[in-house]
């Protein structure tokens, strides 16, 4: 259930090719999905514009299967979040439609059925060890149907590399900017791009990093005006929040 078939069901009704019990029938598990120990929320993609995610960490591989198998039945995709190897095993076997991407840790069913028409959001990462954070980030947006540009090892130890791509950077419709160790390169891509910039922390750095806290905090005390920041590891909080903004902004298409 999603905006396009809730207005497809109400239109049936209005024309008189379905009653109103059926279409009673076909919205009784809109707010919530009940499966083993999980309740998943089906109508937050009508809230939100968004399908609820799973959280693997910290649930058992079946508790992550239900929830997936529920959110599927509801929208035709679905999306987990920190996902071991071994729940990946169990997902595969009971979703076998599904695919794991071990860097990111996601394991997706499908995608969701629209696509943004606005210019590709950029994937910027410091180092090759963010990229698990990353690709979090990048491939939920791809699930949502955003179009992404991935920057990788750019950090600002080498300048030259994020510099000689400031053309793909000042086309970006919005940068997430992925650091570890002091957190510096989202300062550096505020100061240097128009379009707003997501940063995010990672816990990659040696002990004074203090597991992503010092890269947290030096993005909090940025100069660069209107910055946004995420928790420490949260490549999927600014994914969402990148698509948030490209809802709000429009030219999203749902396609039929």
């Amino acid at each position: 259930m999603n905006e396009s078939t809730l207005r497809d069901l109400l239109a049936q009704v209005s024309q008189g090719t379905l009653s109103s019990d059926q279409a009673l029938e076909r919205l009784r598990t809109l707010p919530f999905a009940g499966v083993g120990q999980v309740l998943a929320d089906t109508h937050r993609v009508i809230r939100q514009g968004f399908a609820e995610a799973v959280y693997a960490e910290g649930k058992t591989p079946v508790q992550t299967a239900d929830a997936l198998s529920a959110l599927v039945a509801a929208h035709g995709c679905a999306l987990a979040t920190r996902v071991s190897h071994e729940t990946a095993i169990l997902l595969a076997a009971s979703l076998s439609s599904g695919t794991y991407d071990p860097v990111s840790r996601l394991f997706r069913v499908g995608r969701m059925d629209r696509s943004f028409q606005s210019a590709p959001v950029a994937v910027v990462s410091a180092g090759t060890s963010d990229l698990p954070v990353a690709e979090e980030a990048a491939q939920t947006l791809e699930f949502a149907g955003a179009r992404v540009n991935r920057i990788t090892d750019v950090g600002v130890a080498g300048l030259h590399r994020l510099l000689a791509r400031l053309d793909d950077l000042r086309a970006a419709s919005i940068v997430i900017a992925v650091a570890g160790m002091e957190g510096a390169l989202p300062s550096v891509l505020g100061g240097l791009v128009a379009a707003p910039v997501i940063a995010v922390p990672t816990s990659v750095g040696y002990g004074a990093s203090l597991n992503g806290l010092s890269a947290l905090l030096c993005m909090l005390n940025s100069c660069a005006s209107g910055l946004v920041v995420v928790n420490i590891d949260n490549g999927f909080g600014a994914a969402m929040a990148a698509v948030r903004m490209l809802q709000a902004v429009g030219g999203e298409n749902d396609k039929k």
